[in-house]
């Protein structure tokens, strides 16, 4: 089962987070979901791809076209898939041990000064760890990301 990975953003935004690891994962040969919780976020997400650094692009799509299955990135809000091996929740968008038994990574990113999330993201490592998932969370705390926990396996 793929390890869930949990980045609690304290320092910098999904925009500024969410392209370094798809990126990682590009790099790595694998194809990723973006699972968001709402058409805005999503369309949100799409601009900053666009926008991003000249010196890398990172090729992706929005779900609901007719070639969401050659899209190395796809951003949606559904449990569908791509061939992906990356699955990252935005927004606390729902992720099953189910779902993620297949893949390489599941990437759970969240907003560390909103409450709400935080607790969100708890329950999802509670839930997640619960059915078998090894969780590992990093944090920002120093400035840096660096692993602060990791759960026993399974």
């Amino acid at each position: 089962m793929a390890a869930a990975y949990f980045y609690h953003m304290t320092d910098s935004t999904l925009a500024e987070t969410l392209p370094v690891l798809l990126e990682k994962c590009l790099g790595a040969g694998w194809r990723a979901m973006v699972r968001g919780s709402s058409e805005m976020q999503l369309k949100a997400i799409d601009m900053t791809l666009w926008k991003g650094k000249p010196t890398s692009f990172i090729p992706h799509g929005i779900a609901g076209g007719e070639h969401d299955a050659d899209q190395p990135i796809l951003l949606t809000m559904d449990a569908g898939n791509n061939g992906a091996k990356c699955l990252f929740s935005i927004g606390g968008a729902p992720v099953t041990a189910e779902e993620i038994e297949p893949l390489e990574r599941c990437f759970i990113l969240f907003d560390g000064m909103d409450e709400e999330a935080t607790a969100h993201a708890r329950t999802q490592w509670k839930a997640l760890t619960s059915a078998g998932a090894e969780a590992v969370y990093w944090s920002q705390e120093t400035g840096r990301w660096q692993e602060k926990a990791r759960s026993a396996k399974t």
